[in-house]
């Protein structure tokens, strides 16, 4: 059993940093649409292919527009915060108790 808990801290490991990555992103993303950046710049490229996807699916179920700011990054990072601190203590949790 200690195969597959090491295996489980190995995944929660991996997808901690993947989440976190992904919070950086996010954060890049938003300041790049304050500062109204040149959109053929790779950097900017990146950031908005990487996040769009997350972003307009959070758009088109929750409308939320506020004084002109699209909120739908905050309610993406709030769910990556939950993820993080859910599943991936959850996963920690899991291997402790296999051994």
């Amino acid at each position: 059993m200690f195969a597959i808990a090491n295996l489980l801290v190995a995944v929660a490991q991996v997808l901690d940093y993947i989440l976190w990555a992904y919070l950086w992103i996010i954060i890049g993303r938003v300041i790049v649409s304050w500062v109204n950046a040149d959109r053929y710049n790779p950097i900017v490229r990146f950031l908005y292919s990487a996040t769009e996807p997350v972003l307009a699916r959070v758009r088109r179920r929750l409308p939320l527009y506020a004084g002109g700011f699209d909120l739908s990054p905050i309610v993406v990072w709030i769910a990556v915060i939950f993820l993080q601190r859910f599943l991936i203590q959850s996963l920690y949790d899991l291997a402790n108790a296999l051994r």
